[in-house]
């Protein structure tokens, strides 16, 4: 579904922080920090929060399609 990398690059292309994507998501900060870095998987509800809240943002998952899950902004 989503992937730390995934997190990372749809809060650049934001331009969010940690913080901003937490206020936003209801998800802890540290959550997203240990997701973010590989130390623990976070619940698939947590997930599907933090999808809605960078969706909401204008971020458009793109799923693995052979070339590799990635995201970029909506038009």
């Amino acid at each position: 579904m989503l992937t730390s990398a995934q997190c990372r690059a749809a809060r650049a292309l934001v331009d969010w922080s940690r913080e901003m994507l937490s206020e936003q998501s209801k998800v802890s900060h540290r959550s997203i920090v240990d997701f973010e870095r590989g130390a623990r998987e976070p619940r698939l509800l947590t997930k599907e929060a933090l999808v809605r809240a960078l969706e909401s943002a204008g971020v458009e998952f793109i799923p693995e399609n052979g070339g590799g899950a990635g995201v970029r902004l909506k038009k």
